[in-house]
């Protein structure tokens, strides 16, 4: 018998990369919605996630957390699905998927927060300036349908959303290069009921996040 995927989540939070991660997978899951606040901090959530927060997945006996672990550690689990790329995009999968989820994230919110990283600080923090992790972003994607070789992968689910949302909050500005590649995107059917799902669980007014 198959071992139950269990997805912890919020409407409100990544967690929307690991449901469309989810939906392209095409494996049964059980969704637990978890609310912001103190049950997200029970004893019982901070045995699958210390440190409070969604998503994190339980497969089996196996926890994953983070997004982009997530969506690695899915990919691989069931390469049936085809969201691995081949040998030859492996680099390219790689690169992206963990510049996205490290440098371009970490750059994004320092700027959100009104942080400006001083010549040295980008050297320390890792994440450089904020401007050239969002050009690099855009030299990636551009003129590509994907971000590694000719066919959609786990990595595309993961820069795709975070170009998505970043344009749609303004933290990304609508770059021609970003627009191109989220277009060729955001209408697959995975992607669409994610969204339906979302906005059918999403209340009425966001609760802060902790």
């Amino acid at each position: 018998m198959q071992e139950e995927i269990v997805f912890y989540t919020n409407p409100w939070s990544r967690g929307g990369i690991v449901h469309w991660m989810l939906e392209e997978l095409g494996q049964p899951y059980r969704m637990v919605v978890i609310e912001y606040g103190p049950p997200m901090k029970s004893p019982e959530y901070l045995a699958i996630n210390p440190m409070g927060k969604v998503p994190a997945i339980r497969h089996g006996n196996t926890v994953v957390t983070e997004a982009a672990a997530i969506c690695a550690y899915l990919a691989e689990t069931f390469p049936e699905a085809g969201l691995l790329p081949t040998p030859e995009g492996r680099g390219d999968y790689y690169r992206w998927l963990f510049f996205t989820a490290g440098p371009l994230e970490m750059a994004l919110s320092l700027k959100a927060a009104n942080f400006t990283l001083s010549a040295e600080q980008q050297m320390q923090f890792g994440c450089g300036s904020c401007e050239t992790a969002v050009d690099t972003l855009a030299q990636a994607v551009a003129g590509r349908r994907y971000i590694a070789g000719d066919s959609f992968t786990a990595a595309d689910i993961y820069v795709g959303s975070h170009i998505g949302w970043g344009m749609q909050f303004g933290t990304l500005d609508r770059r021609p290069e970003f627009e191109a590649y989220w277009n060729g995107l955001k209408d697959r059917p995975a992607h669409r009921r994610t969204e339906e799902a979302i906005a059918k669980a999403m209340p009425a007014e966001p609760t802060p996040s902790g």
